[in-house]
């Protein structure tokens, strides 16, 4: 275990004075759900209490042996929340980046789970109506018209796959109820922010129907000085569709279909460099991500890339189909099955300058299907569930490569010390290009450009079947016992194609490393099996204190990796033991929670530089390490008006010091892990009269640094960052009619997004600006409630 500074009992002290908005759903009214498909229900017991089913089993929070964190629809739009990056800065031990929708990374309790790879599986399982949708690139989901969010720490692999390693987040949608109801919105902001959203509901008790969307667009928050490209960079304009479908032709049987389509047409990825200046007078290094950027792409980019235009072309179709039935007292059947297609093409300017040195693309596709069947059964002593899962993947990502050659090799020698030609710069103080000459001067005039482009694709085939069994026994109505286990069998199968010609300047390939594979793919495979077991055990102290303590095994697959020298060594499976305990309260004004956890993993996963093919990325073990945390969760509700909320989460985990992979990994800081991450603020509801209201969430987030790549780097890193967001407004006419504002950080405060990225591969990192001060007005009217 690394060593610490901050004792244990400091820690719980501190967390027990944390604040917590996902405590502080339990203070408000929640809608009883109606949800009879077996999913992580939220309903409101006796005012106090989330009722959720997290375990399979309709239970309370409170009694749940695990760690959650709930939070409902409203609670999402009163907080002003958009998107799952800005949810994730209050839920302690959870933080989400968004690169673009194409490249999320999700990490929960330090550990990330961001690779585009096919051939490579996740550590954290995000659900969406109960299907696994973990992919990296095919994961990115809208959260419009959501019931609930749930944050689920620890591995949960019996509960919720093979691929929650670390944990699992579950995204459910609205369902259709009987009669009518609608709702539309719509605002404006800063940067010419635009939202149009809503929703129609419309049945009976036997069938009803649900129609929800979304459009978002915004300009680009970071201007782009390059006169070929139309859009600024970050540019937004995204849009989703979701129609669900109810049918319950008994009172025992509930069939749920849900069709969602999402479409983002984004633009480009600011990959600002921190070598090469953009204009007369640009910093450098990471200061240069907060002014204009000059990202000019390429003009062969239409040919080689697909489009002449840096940004994000993405789909995604998804079905699901889900049935309950509950066939005999205590006894209930639950089968979830879904589809999921997604296809994302995304061009970008890595070297982040004007000159046409390093322009990629990432062209990603793949589907999936889930089918589980699962039988629950709920008694006085005995509760559990068992079933089988079936899920099957097939994806690719290709990534085309285009340049410039006099410019890319007059660039790239520059970097390592010794031009191609002396006294010409890759890109000068101003901006301009004189690398582009470089050409006409290595032939004499016989060619001013030499246009380049290589491209190299990997894939992943990966069949996945598991049965599973849970069980609880109450030996004494004070007392719960669970154990659990899920056993897997997959077969894992990758394949590697690369088109690599030869420079004409040089006569080699332009990227050194890089191999062509001769117009084959190359392939392998190879089967694995596993056992992931649970054990948790819960006292009730009284009936609003329980205490729980929690073993579980977490694991992501081994790697089956293979490039253009074929088959490589197999990349053992990470494994990952989890011992955690905690209390939980729901008593009168005060609900909280407080968790102390402690992970060991054996072969650890770290993706880093291909020492031998400049530009890529391998996935490689950096042996051994551990993970050391505490999380705490409290709300008030002072008065009937205002509830103060907050929470705290400590992290002290890392590479172990043992030098087992390399010494530059020991001792090192998981990717995107801060050490400390908090939250806090207060909700006002208050009664105006006549059917008025006035409603205010002010609330500020903390983030201590983080490093953005393994081994870590101060140059790579983002430093403190704390955010003051706020939504408050006023509702009328008995909350038909609404006007609300919002602003998300409030003070403007520059800090980076993420560091180093492809770029720094090739020695010239780059550094993304995250959002500035946002602002705007919403208008809703409902209809029907």
């Amino acid at each position: 275990m690394r060593s610490s500074s901050v004792s244990i009992l400091r820690l719980v002290l501190l967390g027990t004075a944390a604040l917590s908005p996902v405590a502080a759903l339990a203070q408000a009214p929640v809608e009883p759900a109606d949800d009879a498909a077996g999913e992580e229900e939220i309903t409101e017991e006796t005012g106090n209490m989330i009722v959720v089913t997290a375990q399979k089993i309709e239970q309370r929070a409170l009694d749940v042996p695990i760690t959650i964190s709930a939070l409902s629809g409203d609670q999402i739009a009163n907080l002003g929340v958009t998107d799952l990056d800005e949810l994730s800065n209050y839920v302690p031990g959870l933080n989400i980046q968004e690169q673009s929708a194409n490249n999320p990374g999700i990490v929960i309790r330090g550990i990330t789970s961001d690779s585009g790879s096919a051939q490579q599986g996740p550590r954290v399982t995000l659900y969406y109506n109960g299907v696994d949708i973990s992919r990296s690139r095919g994961s990115y989901q809208a959260i419009y018209d959501l019931e609930r969010v749930e944050v689920i720490k620890g591995p949960q692999a019996t509960l919720f796959g093979t691929a929650s390693a670390v944990g699992a987040i579950s995204l459910v949608s609205a369902k259709p109820k009987p009669g009518f109801s609608a709702e539309m919105t719509g605002g404006y902001g800063n940067y010419d922010a635009t939202l149009l959203s809503g929703f129609v509901n419309a049945g009976s008790d036997v069938i009803a129907g649900r129609v929800a969307f979304e459009w978002r667009t915004r300009d680009g928050y970071v201007k782009n000085l390059a006169t070929s490209q139309t859009d600024d960079l970050y540019a937004k304009d995204q849009f989703g569709v979701r129609g669900s479908l109810r049918f319950t032709p008994s009172s025992d049987i509930t069939i749920d279909l849900i069709g969602t389509y999402d479409q983002q047409r984004n633009g480009g990825t600011p990959f600002i460099s921190g070598t090469f200046p953009a204009f007369a007078g640009a910093p450098g290094g990471p200061a240069n991500a907060f002014v204009d950027a000059n990202l000019g792409g390429s003009p062969y980019s239409a040919q080689a890339l697909g489009d002449d235009q840096l940004g994000l072309n993405r789909e995604v179709y998804d079905v699901n189909l889900t049935a309950a039935w509950d066939f005999a007292p205590g006894w209930t059947f639950t089968t979830v099955n879904g589809y999921r297609n997604f296809d994302s093409a995304e061009v970008f300017d890595a070297d982040g300058s004007a000159a046409p040195f390093l322009e990629f693309a990432e062209i990603a596709k793949g589907d999936q299907f889930s089918h589980e069947g699962r039988f629950s059964y709920a008694g006085d002593r005995l509760r559990g569930s068992f079933g089988w899962n079936v899920f099957s993947e097939d994806g690719i990502q290709n990534v085309p490569f285009s340049t410039e050659e006099g410019i890319f090799l007059q660039c790239l020698t520059s970097l390592f010390g010794a031009p191609l030609v002396p006294g010409i710069a890759c890109v000068a103080p101003d901006g301009s290009v004189p690398a582009a000459a470089v050409t006409g001067l290595a032939t004499s005039g016989a060619a001013q450009a030499i246009p380049y482009t290589s491209v190299f694709e990997n894939q992943g085939q990966n069949d996945s079947y598991s049965v599973f069994a849970d069980v609880t026994f109450i030996p004494v109505e004070s007392v719960e016992l669970t154990a659990g286990v899920r056993y897997l069998w997959e077969d894992r199968s990758s394949g590697f194609r690369a088109v690599v010609p030869n420079s004409v300047l040089s006569g080699a390939p332009l990227i050194p490393g890089q191999v062509d594979t001769g117009g084959q793919t190359l392939t392998a495979e190879d089967s694995f099996d596993a056992w992931l077991p649970r054990f948790n055990v819960l006292y009730r102290i009284s009936p609003d204190v329980n205490v729980f303590a929690t073993i579980s095994k977490g694991r992501r697959s081994p790697v089956v990796p293979v490039n253009a020298g074929g088959a490589q060594d197999l990349i053992p499976e990470e494994t990952v033991w989890n011992y955690e305990a905690g209390v939980k309260l729901a008593t009168g004004i005060v609900s909280g929670s407080l968790g102390v956890y402690y992970q060991k993993y054996d072969n650890f996963q770290v993706s880093i530089a291909d020492p031998d093919n400049l530009g890529s990325f391998i996935t490689a073990s950096a042996g051994s390490a551990s993970n050391l945390g505490v999380e705490a969760e409290l709300a008030v509700q002072a008065t009937d008006w205002l509830s103060v909320f907050g929470n705290v989460g400590y992290i002290s985990g890392g590479i172990d010091e043992d030098g087992a992979y390399s010494p530059e990994y020991s001792g090192a800081r998981f990717r995107l892990q801060p050490e400390w991450q908090a939250a806090g603020g207060f909700t006002v509801d208050y009664p105006l009269g006549n059917g008025a209201r006035l409603f205010a969430t002010p609330s500020i987030t903390y983030r201590s640094r983080i490093f953005f790549e393994v081994p870590n780097d101060p140059l790579i890193s983002q430093g403190p960052v704390t955010l003051v967001n706020a939504r408050a407004g006023v509702s009328f006419a008995n909350d038909r009619f609404e006007i609300a504002g919002f602003i998300r950080n409030a003070f403007d405060e520059d800090y980076l997004l993420d560091a180093g990225n492809t770029g720094g591969s090739f020695r010239v990192p780059t550094f993304i600006p995250a959002e500035p001060r946002l602002f705007g007005v919403e208008l809703t009217a409902r209809f029907g409630r």
